[in-house]
């Protein structure tokens, strides 16, 4: 999708949007910074239910080829440090799943 294909398609989103506004912005919010810092540092800052909400909400998918998987971005957020110093990548995931479906 190229930028003007994706502005566009926000715009639409956010014209036929009903329902919580900052359920909206947060989720337009996480697409753009995924655009940056690929959506495994997304995995790693929200768990697995909020990006699928968040795709729901705009249509999107949070996966490749919408979104990088890596970029030179990600190690600066401080999670996505964390949990590499911790248990690679998919441990971290595995580790947010767990937590989650323990919380419901």
């Amino acid at each position: 999708m190229t930028d003007s294909e994706m502005v566009a398609h926000l715009n639409e989103r956010v014209r036929n949007f009903k329902g919580d506004v900052t359920e909206l912005e947060r989720a337009i919010g996480a697409y753009l910074i995924g655009r940056q810092v690929g959506w495994k540092a997304l995995l790693v800052i929200h768990d697995l239910g909020t990006i699928e909400r968040f795709e729901r909400v705009l249509g999107l998918k949070f996966e490749a080829p919408a979104l990088p998987a890596d970029s030179p971005y990600p190690p600066k957020t401080f999670a996505w440090l964390a949990a590499f110093e911790v248990e690679g990548f998919w441990g971290a995931v595995m580790r947010e799943a767990r937590r989650a479906r323990t919380q419901r």
